[in-house]
């Protein structure tokens, strides 16, 4: 069977059930290469199989340290019809690695999506610790690290974007998110919309990279710098958590619930959406959008 040296064949009598297997949930390194464990270097040469989110990125990864350990496609797109395939193989009673491009699978990424499935199926699941993002600008940010919430991507229709954010404006602990750069500059202007511009953030791109960058300063700061200057890299963007006053005055309401209060109050529709934008700090057609798609 296709185990890794850590675990014991507990196979013990002839026609016993076979045993499962275990399902490793792998960090890789977010940018330099060398952050690799020793134990997670091992353990990718004696696993029989690893399911990757790119192929060709993680082959790259396993070529820089001379590993020749098959590889199997696992990704968003695919994971409903492949992570079924992946438990059969855990449930054979052979051990699997799961990985994602950069960092933790799981966070992010599909691999949450396969590990609910190995634990529904009675797998046992395993980390194998090392590199995160989040964690790692977290840490070096300056802000509060002893709250705060990890939120990711946001949603790309205007709708879910802004209403997630203006649940989160009058929190109190650091929010971290993840961004592209094409969509950075999109994404601060909606967070500084909810959040107001005068709130401290960070932007970080290119984590443990040649040009690894922490840009520390307000929401407005990041706007204008970001607006003159195309971002590169991957980010990941922190903002401090809500205070006092700031605290009070953040939104609490979705564009959709404010234009749908003040039209009880007797406002009309468009006088209602101008004054919406007003008050949320957003353009009318990005109101007029979101309660369309809403």
């Amino acid at each position: 069977m296709g185990r890794v040296k850590e675990r014991k064949d507990d196979l013990c009598e002839e026609g016993a059930p076979r045993a499962k297997g275990t399902l490793y949930l792998a960090a890789t390194p977010i940018g330099n290469l060398e952050d690799m464990t020793f134990r997670a270097r091992r353990l990718f040469e004696e696993a029989p199989l690893i399911a990757a989110e790119d192929t060709r990125h993680t082959r790259k990864l396993l070529a820089r340290y001379d590993i020749h350990t098959r590889l199997v496609s696992y990704h968003e797109h695919n994971k409903f019809a492949q992570g079924p395939r992946l438990v059969e193989f855990l449930l054979e009673g052979n051990d699997l690695i799961c990985v994602s491009d950069a960092g933790l699978p799981g966070i992010a990424d599909p691999g949450s999506h396969l590990a609910a499935l190995a634990i529904a199926a009675g797998i046992r699941v395993s980390p194998l610790p090392g590199a995160n993002a989040a964690l790692s600008a977290l840490i070096c940010s300056g802000l509060d690290t002893r709250r705060f919430t990890f939120v990711g991507f946001l949603p790309r229709t205007s709708a879910k974007r802004e209403e997630l954010l203006a649940e989160l404006a009058a929190r109190r602990e650091t929010i971290i998110f993840y961004e592209a750069p094409h969509h950075l500059r999109e994404t601060l202007k909606a967070v500084a919309g909810a959040f107001g511009e005068a709130r401290p953030a960070v932007a970080v791109r290119e984590l443990t990279k040649r040009y690894e960058e922490f840009r520390r300063g307000t929401l407005a700061d990041l706007l204008t710098h970001y607006g003159a200057e195309e971002p590169r890299g991957e980010f990941v963007l922190l903002v401090a958590g809500a205070t006092g006053e700031a605290c009070e005055s953040a939104p609490q309401e979705t564009p959709k619930e404010l234009v749908r209060r003040l039209m009880e109050e007797g406002m009309p529709k468009k006088e209602a959406m101008r004054e919406a934008a007003k008050r949320l700090h957003l353009s009318r057609r990005d109101v007029y959008r979101t309660l369309l798609e809403e």
